[in-house]
């Protein structure tokens, strides 16, 4: 694949790349691999039709860098209308979530997994986006402090746009065999969902409320950890990174109270082991383009599923 950008790309990546504090390779990595897939979304989404994008990838794995970056390409330099969401915003809120704990399992106080998001509401802001002439508000989740932006702190978009990317860890996640639920991914499973009922609930949020959207989309592109060991390491980057924006923005306590500490993360990525290690074994076999990277973030190569 050939690395090459326009002085209009290498300018953009510049400025991105400066503004998002990435590593000097990370300019080299987007011209072989990012600039490239902006283009072919381009020329995709020219038919006239709104293009739905997926972008999977565990924890840490950059994608909502990768996502930002697509858009910005996209937006700057084909001149594109683009929505970038993430899975993220559309969360519960906080109470809703407590509730949720209490009438179905306690594990479910915790967002992040199938279950946890407001379908719904991430139902109506694609039909806006797909549909809709004039302004959409786009929901927005503060993790620092573990519950939705209050509405006038959303963003808007005019729509229909040209292509609408969503990006999270389990986007694109397919249900597991059922037989599969039973035998226990880790010590959070042993002792905390010892019948099986948080596993199940979550497994069935996939098949019933999350498989019909990303049925829709028009490609999915996964970036591919190799393997979930990596993920705490990753994670503890993203917590870290955090913790050092809101203190310097001068943050008190209470506006980092949803930042974790060693112990708190140890425990949380155990919520995602079984289905990030079930989205690594099954999803390269599934997504439109698989990019694989290695331990320190470097992708080593791209395959394209030629079946799709």
């Amino acid at each position: 694949m050939p690395s090459f950008s326009t002085d209009a790309e290498t300018q953009l990546l510049n400025n991105f790349c400066s503004a998002q504090r990435l590593p000097d390779h990370y300019q080299t990595l987007a011209t072989r691999y990012f600039l490239p897939l902006a283009k072919e979304l381009a020329e995709e989404s020219d038919t006239g039709k709104t293009l739905f994008i997926g972008i999977n990838g565990c924890q840490g794995s950059g994608k909502s860098t990768v996502a930002a970056l697509l858009t910005q390409v996209l937006i700057d330099i084909y001149k594109k209308k683009v929505a970038n969401l993430s899975i993220d915003d559309f969360y519960y809120k906080k109470a809703q979530r407590k509730q949720l704990a209490e009438d179905v399992h306690p594990l479910f106080s915790t967002r992040g997994v199938p279950g946890t998001h407001d379908i719904e509401l991430l139902k109506k802001a694609l039909h806006q986006l797909f549909h809709t002439s004039g302004s959409i508000r786009i929901p927005r989740f503060n993790k620092a402090v573990d519950d939705r932006f209050p509405e006038s702190n959303w963003d808007s978009i005019d729509g229909p746009v040209d292509i609408i990317i969503l990006e999270g860890w389990c986007v694109g996640v397919t249900p597991q065999p059922s037989n599969e639920l039973y035998t226990p991914t880790n010590t959070l499973e042993i002792e905390e969902d010892i019948q099986a009922i948080w596993r199940n609930t979550i497994n069935k949020a996939i098949k019933e409320e999350y498989s019909p959207i990303f049925k829709q989309f028009n490609k999915l592109i996964m970036l591919k950890a190799p393997s979930f060991e990596c993920v705490y390491d990753w994670r503890k980057k993203q917590e870290d990174k955090l913790q050092a924006l809101q203190s310097s923005q001068g943050k008190n306590a209470d506006a980092m109270s949803g930042i974790m500490d060693e112990k708190r993360l140890q425990r949380f990525i155990q919520h995602y082991q079984r289905l990030t290690e079930h989205m690594l074994a099954t999803l390269p076999q599934q997504a439109d383009v698989t990019l694989y990277l290695n331990a320190e973030h470097q992708i080593v190569k791209r395959e394209d599923n030629d079946e799709h």
